[in-house]
């Protein structure tokens, strides 16, 4: 993609420190929350009976809560699932998907006997406890294959201190993206999951194109410090990731307001993922790299040895 040259001159490395300060009070906040609370995981990871009922008028929790009890269910989870009248009921962990059956029709009848109107049982799903601890395990992995495949790939790409910056800068993004789940306690599941592996794409595309313009005016002017290289290159590349960023952002409000209940958390996910990655691939990247010394000479092209210059 061809990039515009900007006429900008925002000094966003005179602003480096500040930056810094920020990222570490919110990493501090996403790491303290994690330890504190704890992600909040979905029966994808913890396994258990998920039962999704539907009612013809608006229900209270509390009375949900009471027939459950009532029926001997009183350790399960309620909420809501997008609106008033739609009901979302996980059960504990249990060792079999016939015994899940026997609970999910115990439970749908429960509700009938409480409920003064017709009710629709609209969905049961079952995960095995071993399931889901074995789905911990994978999705964990996942991520940290990815960010190793990521630091071979830019490291082949770039200088070895660009390879560390990305780096930084994805293990920034993910920490704070699942520290905000914790924090707010929204539910984590395979599909936030995937939104996080797709944060550190995202986040990735946006950094390495910040270090390609580096990279080409680190070569290409011949005056001027690191930090006033990195600054110009960040208000060339600026125009690019904010056009970038809004129209994801445009199309995640979407999905987010309109796509349903199911799809909340991967929006949710997305949209902070995509703010936190510009941000990052800005401050957080670029200012890893300054701090740990890149200068011209470490990113001139290497001439080859028995290259014979014939011109005349």
């Amino acid at each position: 993609m061809r990039i515009i040259k900007s006429g900008l001159n925002i000094d966003f490395m005179g602003k480096r420190r500040i930056a810094a300060v920020v990222s570490l009070v919110l990493i501090l906040v996403a790491v303290g929350a994690l330890f504190a609370r704890g992600l909040n995981l979905g029966i994808d990871f913890v396994g258990g009976t998920l039962v999704e009922v539907g009612y013809s008028q608006p229900v209270e929790l509390e009375s949900v809560r009471a027939a459950l009890a009532a029926g001997g269910y009183g350790d399960s989870s309620v909420q809501q699932f997008g609106t008033p009248r739609d009901i979302l009921i996980r059960l504990p962990s249990s060792d079999q998907e016939g015994e899940s059956a026997r609970l999910s029709n115990e439970v749908f009848a429960a509700l009938s006997k409480a409920a003064d109107d017709e009710l629709e049982l609209r969905r049961v799903e079952f995960v095995g406890p071993q399931v889901g601890d074995e789905l911990t395990e994978d999705g964990a992995l996942a991520v940290l294959v990815a960010l190793i495949a990521i630091l071979m790939y830019v490291a082949v790409r770039f200088e070895w201190r660009f390879a560390v910056g990305s780096v930084i800068a994805l293990v920034h993004d993910v920490v704070f993206t699942i520290g905000l789940f914790a924090l707010l306690q929204i539910e984590f599941d395979l599909p936030v999951l995937a939104a996080v592996l797709a944060v550190i794409g995202y986040s990735l595309n946006d950094t390495i194109v910040v270090f390609d313009r580096i990279r080409e005016n680190f070569r290409k002017m011949r005056k001027g410090t690191p930090e006033q290289v990195i600054n110009k290159s960040l208000n060339e590349t600026l125009s690019r990731t904010l056009v970038t960023s809004l129209t994801t952002i445009l199309v995640l409000l979407a999905l987010f307001f309109l796509g349903g209940e199911i799809i909340h958390g991967f929006a949710f996910a997305l949209l902070v993922g995509v703010l936190v990655g510009t941000y990052s691939s800005i401050y957080v990247a670029s200012t890893s790299i300054l701090t740990l010394g890149v200068s011209k000479a470490d990113l001139m092209p290497v001439k080859k040895e028995g290259v014979v210059d014939d011109r005349p």
